[in-house]
């Protein structure tokens, strides 16, 4: 893993990007959302790198801190490694650039995400809700959405 985290280290800082690692469970990255296609980038087509393939994409809701946090889990298949990318984001303007570029397989993963959290992928090709209905009111992840409101029972046109 040494090695791994030297190669991150030395691919970012050539190229100006602030970060932070953690070690825990799994070699953690920390970024700035304004850098995270740039990053994105590097870990995919770097020929040392090649994390080619996304795992995942989910969020958390960290009410008390106004933030939230997308976090994509990356495999690099050639290296048989791999890592967690971090990006915190403002409560009040929860948007984050799409990685369908770089991974169309974040599709499905990016509307999830949306559904369930409210947060807008900017530049996503069809972001729609993929598991409620379009007129579903809030997103049931969120911290702050009210269990005890029952919500309106979709009707047939809702769901098809």
């Amino acid at each position: 893993m040494k090695s791994l985290i030297n190669l991150i280290e030395h691919k970012l800082s050539k190229e100006k990007i602030p970060f932070s690692l953690e070690i825990k469970d799994i070699l953690t990255l920390k970024i700035n959302k304004e850098n995270l296609l740039k990053v994105f980038k590097i870990l995919r087509y770097s020929e040392e790198l090649l994390f080619d393939y996304l795992i995942d994409i989910t969020a958390c809701d960290y009410k008390e801190k106004n933030i939230f946090e997308v976090i994509y889990h990356l495999l690099s298949f050639i290296r048989n490694e791999r890592i967690r990318v971090k990006v915190e984001l403002e409560r009040e303007r929860p948007e984050i650039e799409s990685v369908c570029s770089i991974y169309p397989g974040a599709n499905w993963f990016e509307r999830e995400v949306y559904d369930l959290f409210g947060i807008k992928f900017l530049n996503h090709p069809n972001l729609k809700r993929i598991l409620l209905w379009e007129s579903f009111p809030g997103f049931p992840l969120r911290k702050d959405y009210k269990l005890e409101e029952e919500g309106p029972i979709p009707t047939l046109e809702d769901i098809y």
